[in-house]
């Protein structure tokens, strides 16, 4: 994160963007966890009619308990609908602070490098390739980009779902909340030891493209000379190497994260049933209701968003500032020759034209 530390002026700068993004965040996820609670009083309400309408059976009152059954459960859908609604309202709001707030920044950085590009003498242009040169500031600025916007987005979206699913879990029953949520430490380790080796293949991977964006730039700027001796073959040859190193490159990135995403879902399925089968054998001793399992599974599905933003979030800043790295470097060198403002001498000459016509 060290190499991130100089994206602070731009938060600083734009602080009046960030600060209204998160107020969006908290309030969208409140309204995310309170449907959970209105779909546990539901299922209550629909286990509780479904005995009393049985008990009516071959009476008229039948008839009103199942219109008043009806009602209710189409309130508590037309309620949650509505709950969800607004909370789509505040993701929009917030998505409408801080992504537009990383565009701002990526705009910013973008004629910053340009600027300083501008400043540096042509030394260094003889040392560095146009290749790369044009990879930092493009490529590597979008990495930077999806730092400063979906990975802050996402990780205080992040924190606050799971701060507020976990709270919510452990007020109903601390002991099933214990038990859905065993598995998740062992999805955390596995997050960081994927993460680190997504990161290294990351770089792999980035360091390769600046390759090839070199080599097809030098290539094309020297098309006449290769044609004039003939050398489009081997040319093409050594394109083809380096296109199959970037190729393997990203295809072990795919692998990994084939590995990770099944395995993420598989914990994540494993706290399901772990949640309806501790919640059942609690149902049937009494200590907590049918709608609380429902409303538990929902909690234990809302919580795959947060573990899985997790590794992607790592992933994003890892990647960020391997790029933002790279840009530091060349935004750390100052121009060979330095031009100052020089001063004047001062003349107390006496000069006097006398006597000067125009022939």
């Amino acid at each position: 994160m060290k190499h991130l530390k100089y994206l602070n002026k731009y938060f600083y700068k734009y602080k009046w963007w960030i600060i209204p993004g998160v107020i969006f965040v908290v309030i969208s996820n409140i309204f995310a966890v309170i449907p959970a609670q209105v779909i546990g009083h539901a299922f209550n309400l629909i286990t509780e009619n479904i005995e009393i309408y049985g008990l009516f059976q071959g009476f008229q009152r039948q008839e009103v308990i199942y219109t008043i059954f009806s009602y209710s459960l189409f309130f508590f859908g037309a309620l949650v609908l509505f709950l969800y609604l607004i909370r789509g309202l505040f993701l929009f709001l917030m998505r409408q602070t801080l992504i537009l707030m990383s565009r701002h920044i990526e705009y910013d950085m973008k004629n910053e490098i340009y600027a300083h590009y501008q400043r540096l003498s042509l030394g260094f242009y003889r040392k560095n390739n146009t290749g790369d040169l044009m990879n930092r500031a493009t490529e590597d600025v979008n990495r930077v980009r999806m730092y400063v916007g979906p990975a802050i987005m996402y990780t205080v979206n992040t924190s606050v779902l799971f701060l507020l699913t976990i709270t919510s879990m452990y007020a109903v029953n601390p002991t099933l909340a214990t038990f859905s949520l065993l598995p998740l430490p062992i999805l955390v380790v596995t997050i960081y030891f994927v993460n680190t080796l997504i990161n290294k293949k990351s770089e792999q991977i980035q360091a390769q493209l600046s390759k090839l964006s070199s080599f097809v730039q030098e290539r094309l700027s020297g098309i006449r000379v290769i044609k004039s001796y003939v050398r489009e073959d081997y040319t093409n040859e050594i394109f083809v190497n380096e296109s199959e190193t970037y190729k393997h490159n990203a295809m072990g990135l795919v692998k990994v994260q084939a590995f990770f995403y099944p395995t993420m879902l598989l914990l994540v399925g494993l706290s399901t049933i772990l949640t309806v089968f501790v919640g059942g054998k609690q149902v049937i001793n009494g200590s907590v209701t049918a709608g609380n399992i429902a409303e538990f599974i929902v909690y234990v599905n809302q919580l795959t968003f947060p573990v899985t933003m997790i590794g992607w979030v790592t992933t994003l800043i890892q990647r960020a500032s391997a790029s933002q790295k790279r840009i530091n470097e060349f935004l750390q060198l100052q121009p060979d020759i330095l031009s100052g403002p020089t001063a004047l001498p001062v003349f107390n000459g006496n000069i006097k034209f006398d006597q000067f016509h125009l022939s």
